[in-house]
């Protein structure tokens, strides 16, 4: 895997310098990583508990919370023991698995969120034809789609990075390894890997962006004829999904599809949708859908009762 270079190891420079402000960082970014994984296995806990959350959305969901507490774990963790360490020392290895994993669970969270999508766009403008077509093992199909789909672009990124000859200097300056900070780093013009991760990345980004904005647009077009209590249960759904979309997205968008130029902004634009989304999403999702939160209720109330009995 290192025949082409000569670096075993690499040194994350982190969000700061400052030992106070690393300090306040792993306080943050343990909070918020706590707070991630809980919310998201919460969310799992639910769905897979509950009689009444078998609808394909609560399917797609759960995956989405699965790839949520997956995507946020491939940096979070590290960003978190780093805040704490004078050297922010990261193998070759573990530097490639980070890049693999990363656009692995990142990706999936985009295909399902399309898949997300698809779903309201069938059940609001199709609703006669909704369980035919939504069938458990279509859904089930979909979901295999995904990460087949997840894998083949995570991998087309891992050849990518182990393609990059290291010679020195060893310094990244980020907080986690991608494939953008190490193109500085190659002894090699990255020009062309620079325009296939633009087509890549940044295509997958951009145009799955735009596939779920049209189909969002086309749902609230198609509410006109809905009934008010209908249309109130429908864009409660549909915002919520908007939300999640605008937040995850705009960033990537911002990091993926622009020339090889580094911005003062970018670590705190790639926190914002490698952690701070996925800790988003649980809160957005249940505070805004009344079944997940009943559902919840429920889940709570049948094991404290069963504790009680015991």
């Amino acid at each position: 895997m290192q025949q082409n270079n000569s670096v075993t190891e690499f040194i994350l420079l982190g969000l700061t310098q400052d030992p106070m402000r690393q300090k306040m960082i792993f306080v943050i970014f343990s909070v918020l990583y706590v707070g991630t994984v809980v919310g998201n296995l919460l969310i799992i806990v639910t769905i897979k508990s509950s009689r009444t959350l078998g609808s394909p959305m609560y399917l797609f969901l759960f995956y989405l919370s699965l790839a949520d507490s997956c995507f946020s774990t491939s940096t979070a963790p590290r960003l978190i023991v780093d805040s704490l360490s004078a050297k922010k020392i990261i193998t070759y290895n573990e530097c490639m698995t980070q890049v693999f994993a990363l656009h692995l669970f990142g990706s999936m969270e985009i295909f399902v969120l399309i898949l997300m999508a698809v779903d309201r766009y069938v059940a609001i403008c199709m609703p006669l034809r909704y369980p035919t077509i939504m069938r458990r093992q279509v859904c089930t199909i979909l979901i295999v789609l995904a990460w087949i789909g997840s894998f083949i672009h995570s991998t087309a990124q891992i050849i990518l990075a182990l393609r990059l000859p290291f010679c020195g200097p060893k310094l990244i300056d980020h907080y986690c390894c991608d494939l953008q900070p190490l193109l500085k780093l190659a002894c090699m013009d990255t020009y062309k890997i620079n325009l296939l991760l633009a087509s890549n990345s940044g295509a997958i980004c951009s145009s799955s962006f735009v596939i779920l904005m049209i189909s969002y647009i086309a749902i609230l077009h198609s509410l006109r004829n809905h009934s008010a209590e209908g249309k109130k249960k429908a864009l409660s759904t549909c915002t919520s999904h908007i939300i999640v979309v605008i937040l995850f997205f705009g960033p990537c968008i911002f990091i993926y599809t622009r020339p090889p130029t580094t911005f003062p902004m970018d670590k705190m634009v790639t926190v914002f949708y490698t952690i701070g989304t996925p800790f988003l999403n649980p809160l957005i999702y249940t505070l805004r859908n009344a079944e997940v939160k009943n559902a919840m209720k429920k889940l709570w109330h049948v094991k404290i009762i069963s504790e009680s009995k015991r």
